[in-house]
């Protein structure tokens, strides 16, 4: 079995039930989403903030993990690239018109997230799979996009 074959079968076994399954297609993204606006918050020297806006630690830890994803299948490391360029704009969005700051705003979905999601595994049963590994903090966003590629019929 290929490494990404395994790793989504792996994550899998502890995400059978319909319950955990449908929190985790809610919290996932909006974990990725909290994460990627709390590094954007983290300030950066000036020099790059003056080369672009886009240039901060969320997207550069964005591509990082693109270049892990790029290592398990290149057409998934396509699909969250698009994903995460959608998020990216929704971020440059709450940043500029959020009553709270950036930060705040994503410090309060990243704890409510991970409530849903401890919650849907109290549902399941089963322990979160990164208090195993912790890779699976990766392969969490994978898992949820294989599904979206197998019901448009793409290989990944």
């Amino acid at each position: 079995m290929t490494a990404l074959p395994a790793l989504l079968s792996e994550y899998g076994e502890s995400h059978q039930n319909p319950t955990n399954k449908l929190v985790h297609w809610v919290c996932v993204p909006l974990i990725m989403f909290s994460i990627l606006g709390l590094l954007w918050s983290i300030p950066v020297p000036d020099a790059l903030r003056q080369i672009s806006p886009w240039l901060n630690w969320g997207t550069l830890v964005m591509v990082l993990a693109i270049v892990y994803y790029l290592r398990l299948s290149v057409r998934l490391s396509i699909g969250m690239l698009f994903v995460w360029l959608l998020m990216a704009g929704a971020l440059r969005l709450v940043d500029a018109g959020a009553v709270l700051p950036l930060w705040a705003v994503c410090l309060i979905v990243f704890v409510l997230a991970w409530v849903g999601q401890f919650w849907g595994h109290k549902v399941e049963g089963k322990k979160p799979s990164f208090l195993k590994d912790l890779q699976f903090l990766l392969i969490g966003p994978l898992w949820l996009l294989h599904f979206v590629y197998r019901r448009l019929g793409w290989q990944y």
